[in-house]
């Protein structure tokens, strides 16, 4: 299999009561849930939350990320309650704002949400999601110097900023991390290495698990990257061009290449081994071995992909067989769908009732499991 077969699934990736809270600035808008219900809904904050870790990234990208947070209903009212709280990773092209209803898009998290609570298919949570779109239209989730410490900034950061500011459960036990395709496989990066951040895992759609191989999959897929010189061109590239600029500014970032700041997994048309190799050690098929001890202590883990996704669900199950092997609890599963066409309905009967059943939604004493 080339890297061209790494992206093969890698897919571009309403309305609900809406609060931006935007540097401070608080602007309220009501705005009620597109499916009629009669039931409260819950609120969207949108603030912006500063990473140190990400300060003079090479690309430039500001270190002020915005941060989409969906508040329970009960959440203005029961001011004494804290809650448990799903990070949840958006995916490659995505933003924060098409998946809370800000902007039109194929879904609208909230009022999946608001949904599954009228219908009693879920607790009540605090959801958050970065804004990982960056000037490669994707981050990866990952630590460069080209793009920033990403993996840091949610696993940390991101996470010490909701406790100090939201009336959360502030344990791993009453925390879980999700996400679809470049947020499934973000999911599965951080929460294999921080069970002590994170307790359950779902991963939707997860791209990216495999290792890459010998570089682009022909000449002429060959020639398009390497004919891409500026920030311009690679704005009017096609997905899957996008798609390796962003690998590599995430795996194989190169401070002496400007303007980009990465090498490229072919050079004068020739596959480069070493850039192979630094993409295969992000690629959690290559690197589960290696946490297998960290998976152990986690609560719990699911994933699950559309049969018509073809490679994706090929991946989860060599993941579901590794897992197997080494007897780690799990949850799997392959659906009739493709990449994003049952993702809301996924989340409402599945991710949320999945949270429900293993995220604490009390604090738990000392000597308590």
């Amino acid at each position: 299999m080339r890297c061209s077969a790494l992206f093969r699934s890698f897919l571009p990736a309403h309305k609900a009561v809406t609060v931006l809270l935007l540097v401070g600035t608080l602007i309220s808008t009501s705005i009620t849930p597109g499916y009629g219900q009669t039931t409260p809904a819950g609120t969207v904050e949108r603030i912006k939350v500063h990473g140190k870790g990400l300060e003079g990234n090479l690309a430039g990208d500001s270190p002020d990320r915005d941060v989409s947070i969906y508040l329970p209903p009960s959440y203005k009212t029961d001011k004494k309650r804290r809650y448990p709280v799903i990070y949840f990773l958006h995916g490659f092209t995505d933003s924060d704002d098409k998946w809370y209803g800000l902007t039109k898009h194929w879904i609208n998290l909230p009022a999946v949400v608001d949904k599954a609570l009228a219908e009693g298919k879920t607790k009540e949570f605090i959801i958050v999601t970065p804004n990982a779109y960056n000037r490669y239209f994707g981050s990866m989730y990952s630590n460069s110097v080209t793009i920033g410490n990403w993996e840091d900034y949610v696993a940390k950061e991101l996470v010490a900023y909701i406790d100090k500011n939201y009336r959360t459960l502030p344990q791993a036990a009453s925390r879980g991390l999700a996400g679809h395709s470049m947020g499934g496989y973000g999911t599965i990066r951080i929460g294999q290495k921080h069970p002590e951040i994170f307790s359950s895992l779902y991963l939707l759609s997860p791209c990216c698990l495999i290792p890459g191989t010998n570089g682009p999959g022909n000449p002429e897929m060959a020639a398009r990257l390497e004919g891409i010189k500026t920030q311009a061109e690679l704005e009017k590239a096609d997905f899957f061009t996008k798609a390796m600029f962003a690998s590599a500014a995430s795996w194989s970032p190169n401070p002496g290449q400007a303007p980009f700041y990465l090498d490229l997994p072919v050079k004068d048309g020739q596959p480069q081994p070493m850039v192979t190799a630094r993409w295969t050690a992000n690629a959690p098929l290559a690197t589960l071995d290696q946490y297998v001890s960290n998976i152990r202590q986690l609560r719990a883990m699911a994933f699950d992909a559309g049969n018509k996704d073809v490679s994706i669900a090929a991946n989860i199950k060599v993941l579901d067989g590794m897992l197997t092997t080494y007897q780690i609890p799990h949850t799997y599963e392959e659906y009739d769908g493709d990449h994003i066409n049952r993702i809301a309905e996924r989340i409402e009967q599945k991710m949320l009732p999945f949270f429900s059943g293993n995220l604490v939604d009390e604090e738990i004493r000392a000597g308590r499991k």
